[in-house]
């Protein structure tokens, strides 16, 4: 076991470290980024027995070493296991339009609701990457499989169960042979080398959070370092946030991301086997299968159906939020893991009642059985909770919501009351 050292820094540095990994950010096709700094972002490895003994590593030569990894192709398998406390299966059927899987949302193949079922569950996955232009995700069924495969310019997914295809072409910021485009020139002042990046991430430490080399573990057959991370405010939600880190070669192996009043991990996911060598390009290669449905994504943008209308509905929805900042009605109470939002509505109108008309019966349930109805000096309000966020609604429209304890955000609305 090595000796553990430690280090102080904020969750917001250690996030932007996760952020700086090559090897991860090419785990999934580009066209579900943003589901990949939800999941992928959050996937540990599956420790074996035994710990290796292993040179003695600093936070800040661990974090350099993370940020430094070039790796950028890999194939593997891996377990993820998600435990947020909220009932998804209904969230999805009640409040989404057309519910799960339907025509209008591209079929059973289109990658949203694929994804989605990633934060639920244990799941069996495959990866493989090749660099930025060549990356594959495999959902593993009982008897069925979704890949979604992203080589050079195209993106495809298939559902063998429903023998379903979703066809796009890569999103912007690629040539016209689908190769990446140069990268952008890094703004003024970013850190220039590892050593910049671990250093500055260091120099932005507060009193919020603690970091340290916790020991050495064997990941998926790899020896790795362990970064423990953890809040040292009360009044979290967050418990602590474990990575395994590749001693040779600087990849996350693993996350496991805990709450802070116990149980089974709200995230535990890890490879069970890793390869760090070049996936043979056949891996990538794809044709739909005959006689698969195939839908095209530019079908889906032409503003005909639920989906396309919620496209041309959006930015006046962005726009509303936009103006309610501007108005003062946003504002963050308290710093670190224990910071709150706190949304004011300018109408000061909360939730529709139960049985008003204004929300479906389906949605109300799910609000129910999320909420806790409680009282202080703010007047009265419902807290919806899940094992990591919880929010606030009082009933005159203001809404308090962070990463913290229902009794947090109760105070939080009482200091607000002039």
């Amino acid at each position: 076991m090595a000796p553990n050292d430690s280090a102080e820094t904020t969750g917001e540095a250690t996030s932007t470290v996760v952020g700086r990994r090559k090897a991860a950010r090419y785990i999934v096709p580009v066209a579900v980024a943003g589901v990949a700094a939800a999941t992928i972002g959050l996937v540990p490895a599956l420790a074996d027995s035994g710990d290796p003994d292993l040179p003695k590593i600093s936070a800040q030569e661990l974090i350099e070493k993370i940020a430094a990894s070039d790796e950028e192709q890999l194939s593997g398998t891996f377990k993820i296991s998600t435990d947020l406390g909220l009932p998804l299966d209904g969230l999805a059927g009640s409040l989404v339009p057309g519910g799960r899987g339907g025509d209008k949302d591209g079929g059973a193949a289109a990658p949203q609701d694929k994804l989605m079922e990633l934060t639920s569950g244990t799941h069996t996955l495959r990866v493989a990457a090749d660099g930025p232009e060549r990356q594959k995700l495999s959902i593993l069924g009982d008897a069925s499989e979704y890949s979604l495969i992203h080589n050079q310019g195209e993106v495809w997914a298939y559902d063998s169960k429903s023998d379903e295809v979703y066809h796009a072409e890569a999103p912007e910021g690629r040539d016209g042979g689908g190769r990446a485009e140069k990268a952008p020139k890094a703004p003024e002042g970013a850190p220039a080398t590892p050593k910049d990046f671990a250093e500055q991430a260091l120099a932005a430490a507060g009193d919020t959070t603690s970091v340290t080399v916790d020991g050495t573990a064997q990941v998926a057959g790899r020896d790795a370092y362990q970064l423990l991370i953890k809040p040292k405010q009360s009044g979290s939600t967050i418990g602590s946030v474990r990575i395994a880190v590749d001693a040779e070669n600087g990849v996350p192996l693993k996350f496991t991301l805990s709450a802070a009043n116990g149980g089974k991990a709200v995230v535990d996911a890890g490879f069970t086997k890793v390869d760090f060598a070049q996936p043979a390009a056949s891996t990538f290669a794809f044709t739909p299968p005959k006689g698969a449905k195939v839908t095209e994504a530019d079908e889906l943008e032409t503003g005909k159906d639920e989906r396309g209308a919620m496209q041309k509905a959006l930015p006046g929805q962005l726009a509303e939020l936009d103006g309610l900042a501007g108005e003062g009605g946003f504002n963050v109470i308290g710093e670190g893991w224990t910071s709150i939002a706190e949304i004011r509505s300018p109408g000061g109108k909360g939730l529709p009642e139960a049985g008003s008309g204004d929300m479906p019966a389906e949605a109300q349930g799910f609000l129910d059985a999320l909420g806790d109805k409680v009282t202080g000096k703010f007047g009265s309000g419902t807290v919806f909770k899940t094992r990591l966020v919880n929010a606030l609604l009082t009933d005159d429209g203001s809404v308090y919501v962070g990463a913290v304890t229902k009794d947090a955000l109760v105070r939080a609305a009482d200091a607000a009351v002039k």
